[in-house]
């Protein structure tokens, strides 16, 4: 570059829009889009460590893509490209590449491609970026306001890693004023300016989210305002209600706008809520939806969603479409206006989606054949006894008989599921009842019986099918604690999660799963753990990984200050944190300390102190009535021993002592059952002498040595090598940060 270059570099700069001016050059200067580049999320992790993949940025105009791309360019050590797709073409591409092959044979270095607009790039264009996209020729950075899973090549999306970039919140757009009038070199810091408060509010709203329109709309009103006596500009609300005219209605009938706001339509009035129907109604119209889309949208909502909860929400659809046609626009938004009203408020079911259930089972099930009392009598009658058995319902009281409709294999499967919602109601009990009634006459062959129904289990079925029966239930079981613990929550992609108790991983392998742009952090109490978890998480590519550290719950805090300085938590999960230590005030404040301020944590628990008795599991009957209560007596009184941690809480104190530390609560308690097979090893563990802690030696203080052995030779023969049915208390808490 002469010096005729860097002159006209400079004019260009000192001339630019002050929009381009203002564009932020570092991490720390850009200005909201914490969910995607705030500290500890995944591409903020990835710029400062300079480990880039191929990256698309997408959003709508002024949030930040291109900004993102140029702070890169500034902090990455490769080499940076840039090219905007509506005036690049091949020829472009290849010298870009071409570039980037020399750079990497000769000196060993990366290269970035900056791509903006990269949907305007037609399929050839990036088919021909794709090889070398593949082969880490180049590190692909793509920007685009489209919706890159539609409009940019699949193999392209597939290689690349997909951030959604938000409109800018109201606090966002009030600093990005801020910046604007205090910095004295690239924006107005050197002027006097006075923007009064109404017109900074008109101007943050109606830029909807857009700094790239509240800048431009700033410099109109600062550079065509004539300062006053005292060298003063006032931006008042008049001048800036002429800087920014209206908000533009973002709405494309080809793209993410109409898909997203016919989604928000049916979304309201699937959850009945007519306020919010007719608004996303109103949006539609007014950018020009075509109203026969709206109405064939709302005929399949008649039957997904409300079907025969009321029948005639589909006539109703129907005859409000049919009056449209009839009247035309504007008066038709009447019967829109009618049907999404009556659609809002009507009862909600979803039991038509059976059919769909049983689409799957023609799909997966192995075809069976129509069975003999169902089939054509007409023709085949006397041959081969086609319809022979076949109970006319006519005949029969209420004109209905139990007898069996599926084919064999497939009887007692259940695809219809009545819901209680207004007129399904009444059927729901009816129908449960007919079902009832089948099923009693297939086991009981008043109908024609199966196969399977009167196939019986071996007489000494293998050890080994019980416990795999026990282990298979307790996963299960643990799937369904984990599904329940995260819906609680809300998790988002961006977020940050914390697992305080990850043991297994149960809950940081699904965390790892919800958040791929933001980040899991794992604790672990025991080496053991952590060496799985690091094996495990090893797998996983670099940026991906849990961050998983060993510490007793009492150190949480000093080592995330090790392993995720500055780092505040979206979401906090844990999972039995409490079988063994009993929760302190100190404890679960430094616990919620590590919340933000919209911060949520969630934790299941198994209560310890209201976990199955031994004693129970033996009838009254088996043993004499005064052995048998001072047995319930004595083990009462272990878990009524406050001294000891597992049992020195509840779900009243540990609710008391989350709110005390800044939460709002909602808990509650439910008893669950499973079966729990009780091996000899089980039984040894109970009854271990040498063990001052095991159950034996616990009850030993209350109860003499000779009614234990009676307790023990009863259990060890009423349960050992037997499944049993186990109960327990599980405690679910979600607590949210108080706002204050």
């Amino acid at each position: 570059m002469d010096l005729f270059d860097h002159h006209r570099e400079a004019q260009i700069d000192a001339e630019a829009p002050l929009a381009a001016r203002l564009r932020p050059r570092t991490l720390d200067e850009f200005v909201g889009q914490d969910a995607v580049v705030g500290p500890g999320r995944l591409l903020r992790r990835a710029i400062q460590a300079d480990q880039l993949s191929s990256l698309i940025f997408f959003g709508p105009p002024g949030t930040g893509k291109t900004t993102l791309a140029r702070i890169i360019a500034n902090t990455t050590s490769a080499q940076f490209i840039a090219l905007n797709a509506v005036l690049a073409g091949v020829k472009d591409i290849r010298e870009a590449i071409a570039q980037a092959q020399d750079l990497r044979g000769q000196f060993g270095r990366r290269t970035i491609l900056f791509v903006d607009e990269v949907h305007r790039f037609n399929k050839a264009q990036q088919d021909a970026l794709l090889p070398w996209v593949e082969s880490g020729t180049v590190i692909l950075i793509g920007a685009t306001t489209e919706n890159p899973f539609f409009e940019v090549n699949k193999a392209l999306v597939s290689r690349s890693r997909v951030f959604q970039l938000k409109s800018l919140e109201r606090d966002d757009l009030y600093r990005v004023v801020d910046q604007a009038l205090a910095d004295p070199v690239r924006g107005y810091g050197e002027r006097h300016v006075r923007l009064d408060e109404a017109a900074l509010d008109h101007l943050v709203n109606v830029s909807n989210g857009d700094a790239r329109a509240l800048l431009n709309a700033l410099e109109l009103a600062v550079e065509t305002t004539e300062p006053d006596q005292e060298g003063m500009i006032h931006i008042s609300l008049a001048v800036a209600e002429e800087s920014i005219q209206q908000r533009a209605v973002l709405y494309d009938k080809e793209g993410d706008a109409h898909f997203d706001t016919i989604s928000a339509f049916i979304k309201s009035l699937r959850g009945s809520d007519p306020d919010a129907a007719l608004y996303w109604l109103a949006r539609m119209i007014y950018a020009g939806e075509d109203p026969r889309y709206i109405f064939r949208r709302l005929v399949i909502l008649a039957s997904e969603d409300i079907g025969l909860a009321d029948p005639q929400a589909v006539s109703v659809a129907m005859s409000c479409a049919e009056s449209f046609d009839r009247i035309g626009m504007p008066e038709g938004r009447y019967p829109l206006a009618q049907a999404t009203l009556y659609l809002a408020t009507a009862p909600k079911s979803n039991s038509a989606m059976a059919f769909f259930d049983a689409l799957s089972a023609v799909e997966t099930e192995q075809q069976r054949d129509v069975p003999n009392p169902l089939r054509d009598p007409n023709r085949d009658k006397e041959g081969f006894g086609h319809g022979k058995g076949y109970l006319y319902p006519h005949s029969y009281r209420e004109h209905w008989v139990a007898q069996q409709y599926l084919p064999s294999g497939l009887q007692g499967q259940v695809f219809y599921q009545p819901s209680d919602q207004g007129y399904e109601r009444s059927i729901q009990q009816q129908v449960v009842r007919r079902r009832e009634a089948q099923l009693a006459a297939m086991v009981e062959g008043t109908s024609t019986p199966t196969s399977e129904a009167l196939t019986d289990s071996p007489d000494d079925p293998a050890r080994d099918r019980w416990l795999q029966r026990t282990v298979s239930q307790t996963g299960e079981r643990l799937g369904q604690i984990r599904d329940r613990l995260f819906a609680s929550v809300d998790i988002q992609r961006h977020h940050t999660i914390f697992d305080l108790n990850a043991r297994s991983g149960l809950l940081t392998w699904e965390a790892v799963r919800q958040v791929p742009e933001g980040g899991v952090y794992s604790r672990v109490e025991t080496v053991q753990d952590f060496n799985a978890l690091a094996e495990q998480a090893a797998m996983l590519p670099e940026l991906s990984r849990p961050v998983i550290f060993q510490a007793s719950l009492s150190e949480i805090a000093s080592e995330l200050k090790k392993v995720a300085h500055g780092v505040k938590f979206d979401r906090i999960v844990g999972r039995n944190l409490f079988g063994t230590i009993s929760p302190t005030a100190d404890l679960i404040q430094a616990i919620v300390a590590e919340l933000n301020t919209t911060g949520r944590l969630a934790l299941v628990e198994m209560v310890p102190r209201d976990s199955q008795r031994l004693w129970q599991l033996i009838p009254a009957e088996k043993l004499p009535k005064t052995l048998q209560n001072h047995w319930r007596q004595a083990e009462e009184s272990l878990y009524a021993d406050t001294t000891d941690p597992r049992f020195a809480w509840t779900g009243e104190t540990l609710t008391q002592l989350l709110e005390a530390a800044g939460l709002t609560v909602t808990w509650s308690q439910e008893v669950v059952q499973s079966d729990l097979f009780v091996s000899q090893k089980l039984c040894d563990r109970w009854f271990d002498t040498t063990n001052p802690h095991s159950y034996r030696s616990r009850l030993a203080t209350a109860i003499s040595a000779q009614d234990l052995a009676t307790i023990e030779k009863l259990l060890r023969r009423q349960v050992q090598n037997q499944t049993v049915t186990w109960q327990s208390t599980c405690l679910w808490l979600t607590g949210v940060v108080k706002t204050t």
